[in-house]
């Protein structure tokens, strides 16, 4: 038996992967912990599974795996950096062991050749129902994989050659995992994806369909739906939107437009104009009430003129997402975007600075007129001094208490707001002081 720690970076999908080897390992005798490596910890090996989205992010992994290197911890590297970048990995720490992303059900087998004393590479490809792998554990949120790859060839993105083309896992799998989870006390399933939209589109099913299959569950849950890229969307939306009316599923949709220009979005080789995300987005709004959207905004990439900026702030301003996440364009070594003529470093600045500005603007709009109202919210973590939880449109609520469980669902005033998330009382405490007044 070996004692092993896993480090995780990056995604959702990623950290249902470190729950699929944590669950392996276990399986196989071992003794697994998960979080960051402290100093003067003990542990025999250390997994580390990496994220190779941003280039920042990738620099602090590289250091990471030096300095654990330097204390001389057999690592094993895994994730999307040990498919795609893994000769950056070597080069940095040649005596690590190598698990990509479509060999994490193998990692007990990496973990038995390096107990016999030599260094693993996992590095083949191949289609493999990883859900079925997964153990349910007694978390409050249990993260589901429903699919692994796309169908997209983004130009600014080389998750698609880390994971490889679209492979959905079967519904009767996945509704398999989630009846698992549900019965081991999770009360939120995360089903995840690299792209939650194309699920199902190998399989003549889709993301609807799936859905809806969950709601028959028994149980008392909520469904949260992972990344939906827009370009799918629409061959599924009255569906989807059916789905979205079962009380088990949060009103709450992740929806990439990533720029308001179509010369962008041509460039970006993304399947979509700026109107078909305006349309879908202002067609959810009518058709789910109270639905909270999430959008993601890339800021910079090279082709970007000051009128394509404009028109990413113009279309946030029409849409008004609950949600905008911000990313500064950066290369990346495998995507075609990486070999384009960069913009000025001062433009990008400039420009991230303004959309940031915008940004928060809407975003604390769209909580401000939620202040006041009276909710129900699904306690999912703790905080210092406070306890967590989502409202059924998906946000973010803090309460400030520490005598509530996890999992349980509470009655909420709303009186107040940060720039992230709601503030709230429970309703027998602000019934109380309203007595006393």
């Amino acid at each position: 038996m070996a004692r092993i720690l896993i480090e995780t970076y990056g995604c959702t999908l990623n950290q249902a992967d470190s729950e699929i080897m944590e669950g392996v390992l276990r399986r196989h005798g071992h003794e697994v912990s998960s979080g960051k490596l402290a100093t003067g910890s003990s542990y025999d090996y250390v997994i580390v599974n990496t994220c190779t989205v941003k280039t920042p992010t990738e620099q602090r992994i590289l250091d990471r795996l030096g300095m654990m290197a330097h204390l001389g911890r057999k690592l094993i590297v895994t994730g999307c950096m040990a498919s795609a970048n893994r000769d950056r990995i070597l080069k940095r720490v040649p005596l690590s062991s190598i698990v990509t992303t479509a060999n994490v059900h193998r990692i007990w087998e990496a973990v038995d050749e390096i107990e016999s004393g030599v260094t693993a590479q996992y590095t083949d490809y191949h289609k493999v129902d990883k859900v079925s792998y997964l153990v349910a554990t007694s978390s409050t949120v249990a993260k589901i994989p429903i699919s692994e790859g796309c169908l997209s060839s983004c130009n600014f993105c080389e998750t698609r050659y880390a994971r490889g083309p679209l492979n959905s896992f079967p519904q009767e799998t996945i509704l398999k995992a989630m009846q698992a989870a549900i019965g081991n006390g999770a009360r939120e399933i995360e089903l995840t994806s690299q792209d939650v939209g194309a699920y199902g589109l190998d399989r003549k099913t889709n993301i609807a369909e799936l859905v809806s299959a969950a709601t028959d569950i028994d149980g008392n849950f909520k469904i949260r739906v992972g990344m939906l890229n827009p370009e799918h969307l629409h061959k599924y939306l009255d569906q989807l939107v059916e789905a979205y009316k079962n009380s088990k599923v949060y009103k709450f949709i992740h929806i990439p437009v990533q720029s308001g220009s179509d010369m962008v979005l041509r460039s970006m080789k993304r399947n979509y104009t700026a109107e078909t995300f305006r349309g879908l987005a202002l067609a959810l709004k009518e058709k789910v009430r109270d639905i909270s959207i999430a959008t993601d905004m890339i800021v910079g990439y090279p082709t970007e003129t000051e009128s394509d900026f404009e028109e990413s702030m113009r279309i946030i301003e029409e849409t008004r997402p609950s949600r905008i996440n911000i990313s500064r364009f950066g290369a990346r070594p495998h995507a075609g975007a990486s070999k384009l003529k960069q913009l000025d470093n001062n433009v990008v600045k400039d420009r991230c600075i303004r959309m940031y500005r915008l940004t928060r603007q809407v975003e604390i709009e769209a909580l401000t007129r939620i202040v006041g109202e009276r909710r129900r919210i699904l306690l999912t973590e703790r905080g210092k001094g406070s306890v967590v939880g989502r409202d059924d449109s998906y946000r973010e609520v803090a309460v400030q208490s520490e005598h509530f469980k996890l999992g349980e669902t509470i009655e909420v005033d709303i009186y107040g707001s940060t720039a992230a998330c709601l503030l709230a009382a429970p309703v027998e405490a602000s019934m109380k002081t309203t007595a006393n007044l």
